[in-house]
């Protein structure tokens, strides 16, 4: 059962953890047991939006981790089910439709994807070496290793491509007119890539950490209403004797927020604190839906809020707190490399509690 849709179950499933909006089934981003990470975003084009439910971008993000072992394989996943049951739906609890296509990113140990849609169509570019961002707007030009078979025949008949010369995925499928919410992401992607550009050949985890923080270029969003929701950051070393490590800040604004550090191991103990609450008679999934509002802040997410108000009031204490959060982020920045250096032996136990124990430490902090 997806947010809207029930659709066939896979034989078996693979181990997820998921950043995503606490009302729906699906996720804006996570990995799975065998180091693939999925994210995706919201994009505009020449085909219509339906608001017909369907499979959200969401949906899929899960889909693909829970039944790819691959990067490879969680794109296939993701194409063949969205040929199968389309993309639309509501993607905001809200009672007036928020529809979008998505883009995603897919990675793991050896390879890396783009996948971006339109409707049911889409094409897929895999990254061969550097760096690579998406932000709210096709970017696959020419350069596609892998698309719908009817790709260009739908471009053609809509008279959005003559059939002459390369195609280019996103100068055929791309709106004429953006919508304005897509001028600033434009500006957002260039951005990313500048940053990406600016530590080429030595970019770490903490590199992105600070890029998902970076507010001047619109990346990080605190603005209008508006805040950057939730933020990962992933480690997936070429060396299948090592952990993948998976960093989130399950709170909002990474700025203000401490990226915690999660492996998959036996035996993991999940915090509670961070699971949101379940509502009997759900808002979102009675018809029709969204007609009132309940509240699905987890109690980190409630903690880290007072946090944020004192930090906004009592700048002195702020700054000592936010100190107090970069420590404790920095310990498992520190930890992850021993870790992966080799320096260090973990004892299973340990890891299975690391993403637990960094919550617990950080609730500590705001009490």
């Amino acid at each position: 059962q997806c947010t809207y849709l029930e659709i066939e179950q896979a034989e078996r499933t693979h181990a997820v953890v998921l950043s995503r909006p606490a009302w729906l089934w699906g996720a804006e981003m996570g990995a799975n047991e065998h180091g693939v990470c999925v994210g995706n975003e919201g994009v505009w084009t020449r085909e219509p939006v339906g608001e017909d439910e369907a499979l959200l971008g969401m949906d899929l993000v899960r889909l693909g981790l829970e039944r790819g072992s691959s990067a490879r394989e969680a794109l296939e996943v993701i194409t063949a089910l969205l040929e199968r049951y389309g993309q639309g739906g509501s993607c905001k609890e809200e009672p007036v439709p928020f529809v979008y296509h998505n883009t995603f990113l897919l990675a793991d140990r050896t390879e890396a994807w783009v996948l971006e849609t339109a409707g049911r169509y889409w094409a897929a570019q895999q990254i061969r070496e550097g760096s690579r961002n998406i932000s709210n707007q096709l970017s696959i030009g020419r350069e596609i290793t892998a698309e719908h078979a009817g790709l260009r025949q739908r471009a053609h008949s809509q008279g959005w491509w003559s059939g002459d010369g390369e195609f280019s995925f996103a100068e055929v499928f791309s709106l004429p007119h953006q919508p304005t919410r897509m001028e600033a992401a434009k500006a957002r992607y260039r951005a990313g890539k500048e940053l990406l550009r600016q530590h080429a050949g030595h970019i770490t985890a903490e590199t992105f950490m600070a890029i998902l923080r970076d507010k001047d270029s619109g990346i990080c969003v605190d603005s209008e209403g508006f805040r950057t929701a939730g933020s990962m950051v992933s480690v997936l070393p070429r060396d299948p004797a090592l952990p993948c490590v998976h960093f989130f800040t399950a709170t909002p604004d990474p700025s203000r927020s401490v990226f915690k550090p999660f492996i998959f191991v036996a035996n993991l103990k999940p915090p509670p604190q961070v699971r949101s609450p379940t509502f009997r008679d759900d808002p979102a999934k009675q018809i029709p839906r969204f007609q009132s509002t309940v509240d699905r802040r987890h109690e980190l997410y409630r903690r880290h809020q007072a946090a944020l108000e004192l930090m906004e009031t009592d700048q002195e204490r702020g700054q000592k707190l936010l100190q107090t959060l970069r420590d404790l982020e920095k310990q498992g920045l520190e930890g992850m490399n021993a870790l992966l250096g080799g320096t260090v032996a973990h004892p299973q136990e340990e890891l299975a509690d690391l993403f637990f124990d960094c919550v617990e430490a950080e609730m500590k902090f705001y009490t």
